[in-house]
């Protein structure tokens, strides 16, 4: 059944369409989630909750093509995750001293997995990673990153920059220890 086939019965509350909707883009949004918070557990839930948010808010939806439908969903996602993160009082500024630019060889990203640069992502403070996320991932203006975390631009900005120079730093480790590897 194709996308808009499934909205329409969605909204007449068709648990098959229901499903349908969910199985295609549930792997998709769970990376969305898994950006976000560390738990995998975590992340399920607030998976399951935008989906539930999602579906609640269907019949108002008007659908003008995949790529809106998916931007819509995405942008559900990401605020459960913001959401669970305030309550949690997680953005809290992490000071990095030293926040230099460090230098990096091109090569560095070629050794390593999709899994493996979300996974440096993950392990990145919550603030340095929301706002990592929100700017470098969703594209989002340090404005905007600003006003949906209660924080200046400034902050924002700075965030931003610590979080690549932890990036950086967690990539040289992994390039050194791939440039071990080869040469045994």
């Amino acid at each position: 059944m194709d996308t808009p086939e499934l909205i329409k019965k969605a909204k007449s509350g068709h648990t098959a369409a229901q499903k349908g909707l969910y199985d295609r883009f549930a792997d998709q949004m769970m990376v969305v989630c898994c950006r976000y918070v560390r738990s995998r557990e975590d992340a399920e839930e607030l998976m399951l909750d935008g989906f539930f948010k999602f579906f609640h808010h269907l019949p108002a939806f008007h659908y003008q093509g995949d790529a809106a439908l998916y931007a819509w969903l995405k942008r559900i996602m990401i605020n459960e995750c913001l959401m669970f993160l305030r309550k949690r009082g997680a953005f809290t500024i992490v000071a990095e001293t030293d926040a230099q630019e460090l230098a990096l060889q091109e090569e560095a990203l070629d050794n390593l997995s999709a899994a493996e640069i979300l996974n440096l992502v993950v392990q990145l403070p919550v603030g340095y990673r929301t706002v990592f996320n929100l700017y470098a991932i969703e594209g989002m203006p340090h404005a905007e990153i600003a006003q949906l975390l209660g924080i200046s631009e400034g902050t924002s900005k700075s965030q931003l920059s610590k979080a690549k120079t932890l990036l950086q730093k967690a990539l040289l480790k992994k390039q050194t220890h791939y440039g071990r590897q080869k040469s045994k």
